[in-house]
Formats: C-alpha cells, structure tokens, sequence
C-alpha cells in the first residue's frame, strides 16, 4: 500500500462541505494535514433558505480533531449542489436557471479564483463533481443532466490549459447518499452508498503524487470505474464531386453504428484529426468503403505514383531587407561586429547568410502544393519536419528572382507514419543556385506495404564520439518565433497560444529551421570566418522543440572540411537537432573564382582603361586629391570584383584586387549602375540617397571622382 497519503501543508477549498459528499471530503482532507476552508451556503437540496448552521458544524468538528481552516487555495473540490427536478415540460426558467448558476457558474467562479494563485505557485489540483445524470442522461433532469455535463467540459478544457503549470483537474461522477438523494433513495441505499466511500478517490487525485489529468470517473459504494469516449470506424458516404445524400446515409447506417474495432480517441487533435484524413481521401479519390486489403493496395499504389510528380514552378524575389530580416530572426546582432555583414546592406562584404537558401525553398510547402500531388492523402495536422538538407553551389546573390522547381522524390513507408523527400531546385535564369531536400513525417499514415529506404535520401551523420572541439551558446528572445515567422513561415503553431495548445504543445515553439539557422550561423563563423563563399551544403535531423526564450548550444566537431554538430537546449539537456552536418569548401577553392569572376564584369575594361589614362597624367592627380578609393562591384547580388584607385602615394595607380592599405572611400555598387554612372545617365548622388551606390569612410572624398572620370580618365 506504501505510506500514507498526506497534506501537510495544503490549503483544500471545498464547496458544499456542510453534509454529504462534502462534509466527508473537508473531515478526511483535515484528518491528512490539510488546511481546509469550508464553504456551504446552509440551503436546503433544492437551494432554498440559507445560514452558517451546516458549514459550523463541520469546522468545529474539524477543529476537535486538530485540523486548521484558513483561505487560499492548493486545491479545489467543486461539490455543491441542489436539485429541481421536474420534466421537460415542467421546466421554468427559473428552475433552468439556478441549476447552472449553482452547479456550472458557480464552480467556474469558485475555480477561477484559485486559478492564477495555483498558475503563480505551479500547482493545483482541482475536481468537478458530474453525475450519472450528466453523462447517460435522466428522467425529469434536463437541467442537471445540461449543467453536469458541462462541468465535464469545463474540465476537459482545464486539464489542457493548466497542464503546464502542474495543474491537474479531473472529474467524478459519485453514487452517494447526499442531501439531495436521501428524499429519493431508500434509507438503506443511502446508508450503503456512504460518501465515506467516495471521499478516498477525491483524496487520491487531489494528492501531489497523482498524475492523472483530465479524467472522468464514476464512483460509489466502494466501487471505482474510469470513462472514456469511444467511436465506430465510421462509413464515408460521398465522393469526390458528387453530391452527399440521406440515402447515402441509410445505406451505410449499420457500418456507422457498428463499434466493432471501434477507435478510443483522446483529444480533440485526435478527433479532428481524422476527419482532416477523411478529406484527403475523398480529395485523392482513394477511397475505400472499408478497411481491408484493399485499401492497403490503394494506399500503395497512390503513394508510388506520387513518386516522380512535379509541383508547379514558382519564383521567389527578394531584397536586401529580405535577407536581413531572416539574419536577425536567426540570431544575428550588431553586437558582434563580424555579423554586420549580415544585417548591414551598406557593409562593403553584405552578404545572404547561407541558410536563407531553406527560405527560398521552403514556398514549395507553404504554397499547398503538396496538397495538389495526385495519390497523396495529407493531414496537415499531423506532418512534421523531419529533417533538412541543403546545398549551395554558389552564394546566393544579395538580392533577386530565383525560379524554383519542386519533385517528390521519393515516399517511404517507416510503419507508424510516411516519409516524403521533397527536392527542390532553386535557379538564377539557367544557373543552379541552391537545392533543398525536405524530409516531411506524416505521423500515421504508414503500413502501406511501400519501401523503408532510398538511395535519394541525404543521409544524416552520427557525431564523431569525442568532446566537442568548439561550444557556443544563445539565447533566443521570448520574440524569436514572432520575428523568424516575418520570413515566411507563418504556421501559427509558432505564435498562437489556442493552435499550439490544440497540437499538444504547452506554448508556441520555435521554428525548427530558426534553431537550424542558429547553429548554421555560429559554425560558419566558428570555422569559416563568415566567409559565405565557402558554405557547400548542411544537413540536419530535427530531434525536439525548442521555446522561445531559451538557450540553444551549438557542439561542434570538426573533421576535415565537414564540421559535425548537434544542438542542445542548455536548461533542459534535451538534443533538438540531432545527427547534423556543415561541409565547408578549401580555402582555396573559393580565392581561385574570384579573377574569373571579375573578369566577366563591363566595368573591368573602365577600371583598365582609367589605368592607361591617369599614367600620364598621374602626379598631378595625386596632388589635387591624395585619396585612395576601393570599389566593390556587385554582380547579381554578390561582389565580382574589386579595385583599387590609389592616388596618394607616387604618380598613383590602378589595380583589381583591395587596397593594400587602409582606403579612405569604399564604394560599393553594381556593375550594371558603375556603367551608368561613367556615361552620365546616374547621378552618383542621387543614387546614393537612392542606396543604389553605397560608401563608406571618407564620403566627402567621393565628390572628386567626377574629375577623376571626366577631366583626367576623360571618360
């Protein structure tokens, strides 16, 4: 039996405590410890008359056996009541009326009293007080049975929303000689139904041991049976684009009705659920009037020939402001200078942080496409982010229009739910630019007979098994999910309170490929020196939530050119990513593109040809300006090439690469403007308040390029 259960300490409200199921609760609460607060009104069981008599008595009794009675709340029985039984037809208004407010307003009040104290301290535990009327119904009560089994779900939704805080509320439907029954029942019956047999359960869940959360129970004379719902299989009775008949109905009544094999579903995601998975069927045309063999070969042949289909093409612009936007939803912050890169468009070296790819990717799924897949039934309610692959095969351009293609590439069978591999392939005109693979869990949807593997799947890697050769932390701010969403990402999991609680979640959680961007960022720093250049590709497997506010800790392993890692949640230990990988280019892989690169630019034969025409004028142009100026041009978003105007030591000189010491004017722009700009049709000016032309340093320096061009380059 274990040691007794106690309640030193704890403070017991109990309604209707002067007699009955209530007195038997306040003395047995009392004999364990607790601190009980008696409350009855004195009525009669039809709520009549009133006085403190009832409510005395039981604290004095209370009192004799050395029990205490203050107010506050730790736990809340919610036990008053009265009757008015008459039939339907008999039902005054006000016979409606005092029932729920006695029974349904009244706990609702009680319990919303105690609610933020027992939110405030992280426990409570509650109890609604049903009936056998509530839940089967009864002659002569459709009040009670209405109020009773609305207490059932004032509970229900209790228990989901204090489960967070360690409040539990459960729910009893006792059989106990009362007030309100000893006018009905036979004296014998009453004294066999004692509520000295009731009192044990109440005592067990209101204990801190107990765990139980949102349940229903009948109790009585020594007897104890827990409820649950339970549901036929049902019959679907229309099809695709056909009219949903009364004659359909009938034809399929006994199926509807028959509980053989009947499903038990215990939330109302469960609920919701499948009907959510009946949609997807009528939509995909699979539908089969039972569940047999038949329908397994349907499933089969539906998820094969989704293999292969093509969503339709999309395109995806974007700026600067875009760019930036997702670089501060993953973390990056003025506070370190080597992230101004990121969030700074003026920055000399702005760049896209690599994994803003994921972004451009990700419409394919945001856009629904996958609901159009012939052959694919998906409850969007139950598909998850398994895991995320992505490759670059050059950096993304600091702004742009990227056309993207999207195929399934493969659908898996893994018994207790269906993997999707989506591929999609990002392109600048005809260049590959990036390629995303998706990996979607539909929770539920396996056993279809399908293959468990594929040969298209980027494998994910196990961690080297050694200490970590690099650790870095973050801090998300309780605003991370609210700014992340800004790009693109706006499933309402992330910040609605009501949707995560429906999907099982305490509160919103943050986007996985936000704590992917995280840890992307601190390896390419960690490793690469921010040099976007050399990102090749990442993969990662999605392990746990992650809430907004807390610290992510990035461990990292490096072998080679690939830098193994795993995130944790530093306050809980719990692994959110899992099995992951970062693979970096050589160093010198990436310093030999730059030449050929630049040398693809209009703007390289002007800085030659400035070259030939300051060598004979050079010395003088020394004099008069005694500058030297480093140009960033930009070639679809990223930088092509650079070059040097030194006119401040010798007769001055040009040549492409940075200037080998400090430049006093940084301009940066795009080959394209650096053009319009030499024949005259852009104003520099105008376009650099326009933030087309962009500088740095010395700007003031930056007026006395017009007689470089025009009077000494003569262009």
């Amino acid at each position: 039996m274990g040691s007794p259960l106690r309640f030193d300490g704890r403070v017991v409200l109990v309604t209707g405590a002067g007699a009955g199921l209530g007195r038997a609760y306040a003395l047995a609460f009392a004999e364990r410890g607790a601190l009980v607060v008696v409350n009855d009104l004195g009525g009669d069981f039809k709520g009549v008359g009133r006085g403190s008599l009832a409510a005395d008595k039981v604290v004095e009794e209370i009192r004799r056996r050395g029990g205490k009675a203050v107010a506050s709340y730790d736990v809340v029985v919610n036990n008053a009541g009265i009757l008015r039984d008459r039939s339907f037809a008999r039902i005054s208004d006000e016979d409606w009326d005092i029932i729920h407010r006695v029974h349904l307003r009244g706990s609702f009040q009680v319990t919303r009293a105690a609610w933020d104290h027992m939110k405030k301290q992280k426990y409570g535990r509650i109890i609604m007080t049903s009936s056998a009327s509530g839940i089967y119904g009864n002659f002569g009560q459709a009040n009670y049975s209405a109020a009773k089994l609305g207490l059932l779900g004032l509970a229900n939704s209790l228990a989901i929303e204090g489960r967070k805080s360690n409040i539990h509320c459960n729910t009893i439907a006792p059989n106990a000689g009362s007030r309100m029954t000893q006018t009905v029942l036979p004296e014998d019956l009453v004294e066999a139904l004692k509520p000295e047999y009731v009192a044990p359960l109440v005592l067990w869940l209101c204990h801190e041991s107990c765990e139980e959360n949102g349940g229903l129970f009948e109790v009585g004379a020594g007897w104890i049976g827990k409820l649950r719902w339970e549901r036929t299989l049902g019959a679907i009775v229309r099809q695709k684009n056909h009219p949903m008949t009364p004659e359909a109905v009938k034809a399929n009544w006994k199926k509807i009705c028959d509980f053989e094999n009947a499903s038990k579903p215990q939330s109302i995601q469960e609920s919701t659920g499948s009907i959510i998975e009946v949609l997807s069927k009528i939509d995909s045309e699979g539908v089969s009037a039972n569940h047999t063999s038949h329908a397994t070969s349907t499933a089969t042949s539906g998820f094969a020939g989704a293999i292969g289909q093509k969503l339709p093409p999309f395109s995806y612009a974007y700026t600067e402001l875009e760019a930036i936007m997702y670089a501060l939803g993953v973390g990056a912050s003025i506070k370190d200078p080597k992230d101004l890169k990121f969030v700074y468009e003026g920055s000399s070296d702005f760049s896209c942080l690599p994994t803003f790819g994921v972004i451009i990717g990700q419409k394919s799924l945001m856009g629904g496409g996958l609901a159009e897949i012939p052959g694919l039934s998906i409850n969007f309610a139950k598909v998850l982010h398994g895991e995320q692959y992505l490759e670059l095969y050059k950096p993304l351009p600091r702004a742009g229009k990227l056309k993207c293609e999207a195929v399934v590439a493969d659908v898996l069978d893994k018994g207790s739910g269906v993997v999707i591999i989506m591929d999609v392939y990002s392109y600048s005109e005809k260049e590959l630019i990036c390629h995303n693979q998706f990996s979607l869990f539909l929770v539920g949807s396996g056993g279809f007979g399908g293959k468990r593997t594929s040969d298209k799947v980027k494998v994910a890697v196990a961690i080297p098994n050694r200490p970590p050769d690099a650790v870095l932390t973050d801090t998300t701010s309780l605003n991370q999910a609210a700014l992340y969403r800004l790009s693109g990402d706006w499933n309402p999991l992330h910040i609605d309170p009501n949707f995560a609680s429906l999907a099982g979640f305490d509160k919103p959680i943050l986007h996985g490929l936000c704590t992917f961007g995280f840890s992307a960022r601190r390896i390419l720093q960690q490793f690469a020196d921010n040099d976007v250049s050399r990102f090749k590709a990442i993969k990662a497997r999605f392990a746990k939530p992650v809430y907004p506010g807390q610290t992510l800790q990035t461990e990292m392993w490096k072998e080679g050119n690939r830098i193994h890692f795993q995130t944790k949640v530093q306050e809980t230990g719990d692994i959110v990513i899992s099995n992951a990988y970062v693979d970096l280019a050589p160093t010198s892989d990436t310093s030999a593109k730059t030449p050929s690169e630049g040398g693809k630019l209009q703007s390289t034969l002007v800085f030659e040809e400035i070259g030939r025409r300051l060598k004979d004028v050079g010395p003088e142009v020394v004099k008069k300006v005694n500058a030297v100026f480093e140009w960033h041009i930009t070639k679809g978003g990223n930088i092509g090439a650079k070059w040097t105007i030194d006119l401040k030591s010798g007769s001055g000189k040009v040549y492409q690469g940075p200037a080998k010491g400090a430049a006093d004017t940084t301009i940066i722009l795009s080959d394209e403007d650096f053009m319009e700009v030499v024949l005259g049709k852009l104003d520099p000016q105008k376009a650099f308040f326009s933030g087309r032309l962009k500088a740095r340093g010395n700007i003031m320096l930056s007026q006395k390029l017009q007689m470089i061009l025009k009077d000494y380059a003569k262009l």
